[in-house]
């Protein structure tokens, strides 16, 4: 079934753009005296094929592999296909690899369009395609295509800073930052780290001492499909969405097998510890060194500060939302004994079972506010429905400021 949707897929395509296909035809010919750029590399069964592309600098050189998806060379959707290099550098991990059949679009390359491409490629796709059925093929198709519309395929500068009205994010990988944040352990100091989507960064914008925060902290992350929508619209290309929902499993994987452990604040009463008991039951030998709801009056302040300190938790994750998280932080960060301080946003509701998370498939496509607005609608309308327009005005603004 999968090949019959390569083929009608790829023959309506040849068909309907075979205009455009010739004169990019003749386009290469003319230009470098040959018509196609051939490229060895190795399919199903490492049978060997040449993936094509037209020559030439003219626009639409890709549409080219067309023919190798009519061919069957090459499959809509499936693994990355490697050259001969790439497989003998890889040895016994490429031989796995190559019982799929390689394809233009593979679900690693999807959630690295994204950035959300956090794990191992080849575990990433093998897990897809190991259980793979005609409706998973075509839905990866279809979310390759929305993610190409929302990326395209110009390459961009990647600064190591993204700037926005004050605000310096840090243009990294999930993995580059669990390793930044470990790294803090050693530091004489409290280590302030923030994330920020479209909606903090319009409260940064016109809250003074919240942007302030954001510039003082020592690390600020990019969260959510905004920031990278924003950076397309600036000319820039960000690296991955390093966003505290997704980072949080795997600091407590970390955390399980190196040993420290973490504090967990704020949420409803409950919420906190029935999060930590779920990720303990995920990754057995996990520490929680403690957990606080986020209802406590002022007085009992200084003995939430004494417990977290009494912990001895190498990190704390505090749920208050924004901006009422980080400017706690800020406002206690000299009396807390903690290398590592980050806040959290409502990341407890998610890992307590309190709030179900998109579906994988909506956060692929850049639609997990959709998800948020829909549960919460008289909450989320007002920061999703005229926030997200409001931000993308605001980088439209900034570019256009220079």
């Amino acid at each position: 079934m999968t090949r019959l949707f390569d083929v009608l897929v790829s023959g309506v395509l040849l068909l309907l753009l075979s205009p455009f296909l010739f004169y990019r035809a003749v386009a290469g010919q003319i230009s470098t005296h040959q018509v196609f750029i051939r490229m060895p590399q190795l399919g199903y069964r490492q049978r060997p094929f040449n993936r094509l592309s037209f020559a030439g600098a003219a626009s639409g050189k890709n549409l080219a592999v067309l023919i190798n998806v009519l061919a069957g060379d090459l499959a809509w959707a499936g693994v990355r296909a490697l050259s001969p290099a790439e497989a003998e550098q890889l040895g016994s991990k490429a031989s796995d690899h190559f019982n799929f059949r390689p394809g233009v679009l593979s679900a690693y390359s999807l959630k690295r369009q994204v950035g959300l491409a956090y794990d191992d490629e080849f575990a990433t796709d093998h897990a897809f395609f190991s259980r793979l059925s005609i409706k998973s093929y075509i839905g990866l198709c279809l979310r390759g295509l929305i993610a190409w519309v929302l990326e395209g395929d110009a390459d961009r500068p990647t600064p190591p800073l993204l700037h926005f009205w004050g605000v310096d994010i840090l243009n990294t990988t999930m993995t580059e930052a669990l390793d930044w944040l470990e790294a803090c352990f050693d530091k004489p100091h409290t280590s302030l780290l923030a994330f920020v989507n479209p909606a903090c960064l319009n409260i940064a914008y016109t809250h003074e001492d919240y942007r302030q925060v954001l510039q003082n902290a020592e690390c600020v992350l990019p969260d959510g499909i905004g920031i990278k929508i924003a950076c397309r619209l600036l000319g820039q290309h960000l690296r991955e969405n390093v966003n505290g929902t997704d980072m949080f499993p795997r600091l407590c994987e970390r955390a399980a097998k190196a040993g420290y452990s973490l504090f967990l604040l704020g949420g409803l009463p409950g919420i906190a510890e029935q999060a930590a008991t779920a990720m303990q039951q995920r990754f057995p030998g996990l520490k929680i060194a403690g957990v606080q709801d986020g209802f406590f009056s002022d007085a009992q302040e200084p003995q939430v500060l004494a417990a977290i300190n009494a912990s001895g938790a190498a990190v704390l994750l505090v749920g208050f939302g924004v901006p009422k998280q980080e400017l706690w932080l800020a406002r206690y960060r000299e009396q807390l004994r903690v290398p590592v301080c980050m806040g959290v946003g409502g990341l407890f509701d998610y890992y307590s079972g309190r709030i179900p998370r998109a579906p994988v498939w909506m956060r692929e496509i850049g639609i997990e506010w959709t998800w948020r607005l829909l549960q919460e609608p008289g909450r989320m309308w007002r920061r999703y429905l005229i926030g997200n327009p409001l931000f993308l005005y605001r980088v439209w603004r900034q570019r256009q400021q220079g």
